[in-house]
């Protein structure tokens, strides 16, 4: 069984952004590294942090970060990769989208770097999310959470 939890445990929550950190050629997306580590509760002061489990094992994350009253920023989206190809990004995603929602946001933006993580900026596509800059291999992508009906 696949759950997402806040984090209640920091150290659980390092480990797998470390984990995600050491992925060849993802260097680039982790420039602050230090600083978010030394203090996850303020980092992700006003957002959140999220843990996904399957049969109590964590094994996921992903996080939202205040930029401003109405922008957040989706980062560390990461599946262990023993538990990849079980649509769990997808389910990540949305709970991210649902809690930022709930949080106020009116906006989620967030990088990625296709070359490394191309399975991820698929499912980014697919979702919905555009792009809407590009630099050095990095692109700048968002979505709106205002509903337009």
């Amino acid at each position: 069984m696949f759950e997402i939890k806040d984090c209640v445990d920091y150290e659980v929550a390092k480990k797998l952004i470390r984990e995600y950190s050491e992925i060849k050629g993802a260097e680039s997306c982790f420039v602050s590294l230090d600083k978010e580590l030394a203090d996850l509760g303020t980092y992700y002061k006003d957002g959140a942090l999220l843990i996904g489990f399957e049969n109590e094992n964590p094994m996921a994350t992903i996080a939202i970060r205040r930029i401003d009253k109405d922008t957040c920023e989706a980062k560390r989206l990461y599946i262990k990769p023993d538990y990849r190809g079980k649509g769990y990004a997808r389910v990540l995603m949305n709970e991210m989208l649902d809690k930022s929602k709930e949080l106020g946001f009116k906006e989620v933006i967030f990088t990625t770097k296709p070359e490394v993580m191309s399975v991820g900026y698929g499912l980014y596509k697919r979702m919905g999310f555009e792009e809407v800059g590009e630099k050095d291999g990095i692109f700048s992508m968002r979505m709106s959470l205002l509903r337009t009906e």
